[in-house]
């Protein structure tokens, strides 16, 4: 029998091929798909859609109509790689079902999106592990800046940092230049995973000083037995935290057995119970700080089912200055952050560095607000 002749070696597919491929692989209309509707070349596409001059305006009329009758949507990951270039910002926030957090995105939003910046948004849910998988899934995108809450994260969240050239600014914390170990990873037990470049740039307020502050108001209130109720002992829970023991260990009446540490997420349940513990456990406490005001809300309601005279009895302040507040009964005593300044100013240094600008202060300090109200 003669051989059968060998089959023939297959022919490379071209760009065009391989984009028609993926196209149809994902259902995704391509660049491709349009240049072959409009009958010219991809990047001529792509050039009309840029607004390039060199683009005669007809064909660019004629290529943007087809995009959009094909419900052609670019690609900004395949843009920024090609172009080196992105206009998203990922921002990584705790939760998204904190007032805090959403005041300071509408805030960074306004100021990006009037530049033409997007924002991603990762939900670290107070976990380091997560906040790096979120970081090792976007980084590679090559976002054009970040944007991240406060400077506690993983080792291997620190080692991703380092290693990038993304501008970043921290927020609702300010970057201490005596420190050493900032965001080179504090969990574990690890050695830190890189050096922190210098700057770092930073926008908020020292919740340190801030702590400070509401317990020295209670003290001037005449209050000598002061508790500290804490939940989510998140960084800025435990820098407030900080701020409560100096003012009380300058003043000679810090007891330790007075801070109820609590890790579950704040809450008004979980402030209800917090406050029955400390009459219960502490029944000698004539105010109490709770790191947030969600929490503070819950004692008010709890004191109020239980009969208790507010500030009569105990005084309560909260932190944050959180919608409802002014409402309660008594309206409640806090901090006012500045959270919504927060955002607007770190966004516009980001766009600064994005930008290649210099930034005159790359600590921007924004201070607080001590809002006294009746319930203490």
């Amino acid at each position: 029998m003669p051989a059968k002749p060998a089959p023939a070696a297959p022919q490379p597919l071209s760009a065009t091929d391989k984009e028609a491929r993926r196209s149809r692989a994902s259902g995704r209309i391509t660049l491709s798909d349009v240049a072959a509707e409009a009958g010219v070349s991809p990047i001529t596409v792509s050039r009309a859609l840029r607004g390039e001059r060199r683009v005669d305006a007809a064909l660019v009329d004629k290529v943007r109509a087809v995009a959009e009758r094909m419900g052609y949507v670019p690609d900004p990951a395949a843009r920024a790689l090609a172009s080196q270039k992105s206009t998203q910002v990922l921002v990584l926030i705790p939760l998204l079902s904190n007032t805090l957090f959403v005041d300071l995105l509408e805030a960074a939003h306004k100021v990006l999106f009037a530049a033409g910046h997007h924002m991603l948004i990762g939900v670290t849910h107070y976990d380091s592990a997560e906040e790096e998988q979120l970081l090792r899934a976007y980084l590679p995108m090559r976002p054009a800046g970040l944007l991240l809450t406060g400077f506690d994260r993983s080792p291997g969240a620190a080692q991703l940092l380092a290693a990038s050239t993304i501008p970043r600014v921290h927020v609702m914390e300010l970057h201490d230049p005596a420190a050493k170990d900032i965001d080179t990873g504090t969990g574990s037990g690890t050695e830190p995973a890189a050096t922190v470049p210098t700057p770092v740039y930073s926008v908020g307020f020292s919740q340190t000083d801030a702590g400070a502050a509401i317990t020295r108001h209670l003290l001037e209130r005449g209050c000598r037995r002061i508790a500290f109720c804490g939940a989510q002992l998140d960084a800025r829970v435990l820098q407030r935290l900080a701020g409560y023991r100096l003012a009380l260990q300058t003043a000679g009446l810090y007891d330790p057995s007075l801070e109820i540490l609590n890790p579950e997420r704040s809450s008004l349940a979980l402030g209800s119970q917090l406050f029955e513990q400390v009459l219960r456990t502490q029944p000698a406490v004539d105010a109490i700080f709770f790191c947030n005001d969600d929490i503070a809300q819950g004692a008010l309601l709890a004191a109020t089912r239980l009969g208790l005279q507010v500030p009569g009895q105990i005084a309560i302040a909260g932190f944050n200055d959180l919608p409802g507040s002014d409402q309660m009964v008594p309206p409640l005593t806090t901090i006012r952050t500045p959270r919504g300044t927060v955002g607007e100013q770190a966004a516009t240094m980001l766009l600064q560095l994005i930008r290649g600008q210099s930034v005159p202060q790359p600590r921007l300090d924004l201070g607080y607000t001590l809002v006294q109200r009746q319930s203490s």
